[in-house]
């Protein structure tokens, strides 16, 4: 129930419509332009002071040409070690690579039902749509280049890895114009992963722009993707996906399956058993991610997209820090959303 069930809009007819102006849920076409612009004006020009220049930490390269050996430090990623050196040394050593900066980024975007979802003046499909046109932006004037796999009730869209800000748009176009959403029986994010780890051949950061609410069975293709590509879990939530305001007797509906409740928010054992199970699912999937090795960014609807750039960055920088001049594979890292 959480996160997919949401209030039925009659039952909060009472309360006055809020101006969205920063929504981009509703945008028609031509305003892809419009609202990178935006973004660029707002967003990106506010980075670039605040980041003075330092892109490197986005991504890491690929890694082409052998440039030492040292020994094998903890946290190294196994797959670095020269078997040879290391059988005549009789200790362990790790090849160490100079970094290709161009490289390609790849967005895998669920944009099932569930993400259609806000309680505020944002949806998490806003929050999506601004982070993935704001990184592909500052990647993309960088001369790298970004690909994107959209997925709704299958994977019905692939972007090429391009560069450029005429691709960018492209790719905000494809977001910002889906068809409706389809309440198709529940998002099922392992056939995106899966189709990603067939489409992408060459090794490249990957970004997972999810809400992770899907049926299960996702875990281990997220696993085997970490294993080629360096991936980043970009989780979307909402605050009443955690905990539920007294908002008295609402009907709510699942967004992807069309099932409807009636229930009372104003009992209090109510809303704490809701608080208790969002709690051990939020542990859960917390889990899951760690153990499938890979780093996660939260994003909520409530969140600053500055601070939340902001964020990632000092989660790359913590990452190059563990890794070291051979590319190791540390430990995954999650940064909590703040407001």
């Amino acid at each position: 129930m959480l996160g997919l069930f949401k209030p039925n809009k009659t039952a909060l007819s009472k309360q006055p419509e809020v101006a969205r102006p920063n929504s981009v849920s509703k945008s028609p076409a031509q305003n892809a332009e419009h609202v990178l612009r935006r973004l660029e004006w707002t967003v990106i020009r506010r980075l670039d002071g605040l980041l003075q220049g330092d892109y490197r930490t986005l991504l890491r390269g690929t890694g082409l040409d052998l440039a030492d050996l040292r020994e094998y430090q903890h946290h190294d990623d196994v797959r670095y070690i020269d078997w040879n050196v290391t059988a005549r040394l009789q200790t362990p050593h790790v090849r160490v690579f100079t970094e290709d900066r161009e490289m390609a980024a790849w967005f895998l975007l669920d944009l099932s039902p569930s993400v259609d979802f806000g309680s505020g003046d944002q949806h998490k499909k806003n929050v999506s749509i601004e982070f993935v046109a704001t990184l592909a932006r500052l990647l993309t004037r960088h001369g790298n280049r970004v690909g994107a796999q959209l997925y709704g009730t299958g994977v019905d869209t692939v972007i090429p890895a391009r560069s450029g800000r005429l691709h960018v748009l492209h790719l905000l176009h494809c977001m910002l114009n889906r068809p409706a959403p389809v309440e198709a029986g529940g998002t099922q994010l392992h056939e995106l992963l899966q189709s990603a780890a067939t489409a992408i051949n060459r090794r490249s950061t990957v970004f997972v722009v999810s809400d992770f609410i899907s049926s299960p069975g996702w875990e281990k293709p997220l696993g085997q993707l970490a294993q080629r590509h360096e991936v980043v879990a970009v989780r979307l939530l909402d605050p009443m996906e955690l905990e539920l305001p007294d908002l008295g007797l609402i009907p709510i509906r699942d967004a992807e399956t069309g099932e409807q409740l009636l229930v009372d928010t104003h009992d209090p054992g109510f809303r704490k058993r809701f608080a208790r199970i969002a709690a051990q699912r939020e542990a859960d999937l917390r889990l899951s991610l760690s153990s499938a090795g890979v780093d996660t960014l939260e994003l909520s609807t409530d969140d600053d997209l500055v601070n939340a750039v902001l964020r990632f960055t000092d989660l790359r920088k913590r990452r190059n820090r563990l890794s070291g001049a051979g590319r190791a594979g540390g430990p995954s890292m999650h940064l909590k959303a703040t407001a």
